[in-house]
This record gives structure tokens, C-alpha cells and sequence, in this order.
């Protein structure tokens, strides 16, 4: 098999000859930039500035030469605006808190505060309130909250739905431009439209909007969810209304040259809990993925994928008749997450792409031979029979050892079939 054919198969819960491995291919399978940077030292590959293609997580593009000595089989195609909503373009250096060169955006603009932290502003204009901070001793930006005073009585479905609307020709001419760049290569494809958030909270905040309104506060948002759910209510029918529109024009432009589709990042789960009943996710979010989902079985031949980090066991036959294909990243270490019993009960309806080897505590701080031996009993459990991506449980972070990354893949080529 090439990697296309793997990862159709592995998609459509066939066996395939090897494990489907992914890394980088979207916002929440990457790797930071300082990981990049040295697996390409490692494998002895060009050394150049690594591109910090997601400023926000510092996550670092994985060129082909990388993709090529890891195995990777998917490639992604991502937003054409960033987190911070400025294109990644005419690409310059920056160099980061912890030393590193790296690659951003001409529109990548930062400050520094009285604590030396770096700033960084949306849209790349320093006139407005900049929207995520970088402290001296992190390695990504957290958001800052711009939450305007809320008055109940004033409150506007609209001001709440700002970034989203018709997609732009600026936008369908991008993502043209990326299948037609990706049409030559032989990996499997999943794609971020965006557009389809549903609460996801990273962009509640809205750190790509220079000035904005609506319930845009973490806490209030999480509160609106129990005690304004009309006005979350009217504002998912209508972004779903928007995305639907905009899927039958994004499928014009691209047809069946993906394989995947990126829907959500809203989480769902705690590390022991879960932001929500069910039953308030049956009746506030299920209806609108419900659309988003069956729209999309019934026109395309795209697989859908649900990311939710933290213990969501339970959620799991919901997601399923969401008719979501792929749960993502599939949180092992969280209550109730135990492999074995994820892949029985849900393994033949739901792709598990992810949870290949946890990286809150394995991959950055246990020893090669621990990690080694996680990740041979994960694809063990997880790749019978088909219906796995190896991934990390989310993003590899900043000063993960190498040597851990390489026990990874190494554990990955040994488990062969």
C-alpha cells in the first residue's frame, strides 16, 4: 500500500499493511517548533529555520524531507488565516524566548511587557489591544481575554457570530491552490475549513477578531452554556446554517481530493469529568453536528473527525450517532479512558486517531524504554483490525527528548502489521 491507500483503508476500518501514522497534519496532532528542529538534526536533513505554521502552539511544519524519514502517511491542509487571523506569508525569523530561530509570518507582530513577556496582536496591527501573551519562560502563547462588561438585556446573537459568515473567494482560491499542490503526492489528506467551531474554546476568545464583542470571557461562556441556551442555541443554528453554505462551495473547489475533514475542537471532557452532561449534548450541540455531519456523508466521500481532550467515555455512542467517523486525541490517562474498553465498545464505529502514547507524562518525562513499550501495547490494542491513526494524545510539546520521539518511532516500525 502507498499512505493514501493506508489511510483510506484504516478510515474505513480495514487492515492495513502497516500503521497509518500522522504528525502535523492539523492544529492537534503537531509537534512544537523546538521538536522539529531537532528530529531534522537527528535525520541529518537540511538545517534551516523551522516555520511556525500555528503561532499560537508554536507548532512547526513538517516538510516532506521529515515527513519522509518518519513514516508519516497524512498531510494537512490548514486554515489560510491563523489563531491570530493574519496569513502565514513572506516568512521571517524570529527568534523565540527559549533560543531558537524560527520561521512566522511578515504579519507575525509582538511587543514585549513590563514582565518581558512577548505580545502578540491580531491581525498583525499593534493599534489595537494585543490578544495572546508569550511569558519569558513558556513556549506558546496563552489568550489574552478581552471580555467587554455584559449586559444581559443587550445581548446580540450577532456580535457572537462575527467570524463567521460566506466564505471568502480569497479563501476557496487557497484551499484550490492547496489540493492542487498536494495532488501529486501519495499521502492521505485531511483538511481544517474552519468555520465549524461549536463552542470549541480555544476560539471563544476570539484572539484573531481586534475588537471582540459578544460572551467572549472562558468562564462566562462555560456559564451561558447552562443558564443562556437559547442564545448558544441560535447562535449554533446559525454558524451551522453559515457552514453548511459554505461546504457546498468549498466541495466545489476540491472535491473528493481529501480524505478528511476537521469539524470541532470542542472538548468536552476534564482530566476526571466533563464540562456537560450528555443529555445537555444531546440537545444543545448534537442537533447542529448532526446537520454539519450528514451533510457531508451524503454529498462526499469525507471522513469526519471530532477532537475532544479529557474523559469522554460517555460521550462516545453520542458522538457516533453525530455521525462523527473519528475521535481525536483520545485521552488514555483521563477518567474512564482505558484503551482496551474504548476499542471494544466503540472500535467499529469510530476511527481512533490519537492516544498513541500520552504526552502529559510517557513521552516528555519517562524513559525510552517506557515510552517504547506504551506505544507497542497502544497500537497493539488500538490498530486490530483497522480503525487507527498513530498520533500522540494531542500536540508534542516544547523539550520532549528526542531520544523519547525517536523510541516512538521506532516502537511504530516495529509493530510492522
Amino acid at each position: 500500500m502507498n499512505s493514501r491507500e493506508r489511510f483510506q483503508a484504516v478510515l474505513n476500518h480495514k487492515a492495513a499493511d502497516r500503521v497509518c501514522v500522522d504528525f502535523g497534519s492539523t492544529a492537534v496532532t503537531g509537534i512544537h517548533v523546538s521538536c522539529v528542529a531537532n528530529l531534522r538534526e537527528h535525520f541529518g536533513l537540511e538545517k534551516r529555520p523551522v516555520k511556525a505554521f500555528e503561532p499560537y502552539q508554536m507548532l512547526g511544519w513538517i516538510d516532506d524531507d521529515l515527513k519522509e524519514a518518519m513514516g508519516i502517511d497524512v498531510c494537512g491542509i490548514v486554515p489560510r488565516q491563523t489563531m491570530f487571523g493574519f496569513p502565514n506569508e513572506n516568512w521571517k525569523e524570529f527568534r523565540a524566548p527559549w533560543g531558537q530561530e524560527v520561521l512566522v509570518s511578515e504579519h507575525f507582530i509582538t511587543t514585549t511587557d513590563s514582565d518581558g513577556a512577548i505580545l502578540i496582536y491580531p491581525q498583525g496591527d499593534a493599534t489595537v489591544p494585543p490578544s495572546g501573551r508569550m511569558p519569558k519562560s513558556s513556549y506558546f502563547f496563552d489568550t489574552i481575554v478581552r471580555q467587554e462588561p455584559i449586559d444581559e438585556k443587550k445581548l446580540n446573537v450577532e456580535d457572537n457570530l462575527e467570524e463567521f459568515g460566506p466564505i471568502s473567494d480569497e479563501d476557496l482560491r487557497y484551499f484550490k491552490e492547496q489540493v492542487e499542490l498536494l495532488s501529486g503526492s501519495d499521502r492521505g489528506v485531511i483538511a481544517t475549513f474552519g468555520g465549524m467551531a461549536m463552542g470549541d474554546i480555544a476560539l471563544v476568545p476570539a484572539p484573531f477578531l481586534k475588537h471582540p464583542k459578544g460572551i467572549r470571557d472562558i468562564t462566562e461562556w462555560y456559564m451561558s452554556t447552562a443558564i443562556r441556551q437559547d442564545y448558544v442555541r441560535e447562535i449554533f443554528s446559525r454558524e451551522c446554517e453559515i457552514a453548511i453554505a459554505n461546504l457546498k462551495k468549498i466541495h466545489v473547489v476540491v472535491g473528493d481530493a481529501i480524505d478528511a475533514v476537521f469539524i470541532c475542537g470542542t472538548d468536552f471532557g476534564t482530566q476526571t469529568s466533563s464540562f456537560c452532561s450528555t443529555d445537555t449534548y444531546d440537545s444543545l450541540y448534537a442537533p447542529y453536528y448532526k446537520q454539519i455531519n450528514d451533510w457531508i456523508h451524503e454529498n462526499t466521500t469525507w471522513k469526519t473527525f471530532k477532537h475532544s481532550c479529557g474523559a469522554v467515555e460517555p460521550f462516545m455512542s453520542h458522538f457516533i450517532e453525530s455521525g462523527f467517523d473519528i475521535i481525536n486525541p483520545v485521552q488514555c490517562s483521563a477518567t474512564g479512558m482505558e484503551p482496551r474498553n474504548l476499542k471494544e465498545k466503540y472500535g467499529r464505529d469510530l476511527v481512533f486517531w490519537g492516544g498513541g502514547v500520552d504526552t502529559q507524562q510517557s513521552l516528555p518525562f519517562g524513559t525510552p524504554e517506557e515510552v517504547y513499550n506504551e506505544v507497542r501495547e497502544r497500537i497493539e490494542i488500538f490498530n486490530k483490525d483497522g480503525g487507527f491513526v498513530f498520533n500522540t494524545t494531542h500536540n508534542t510539546q516544547a523539550n520532549t527528548p528526542t531520544e523519547n520521539i525517536l523510541a516512538m518511532l521506532k516502537a511504530i516500525r516495529d509493530s510492522g502489521r
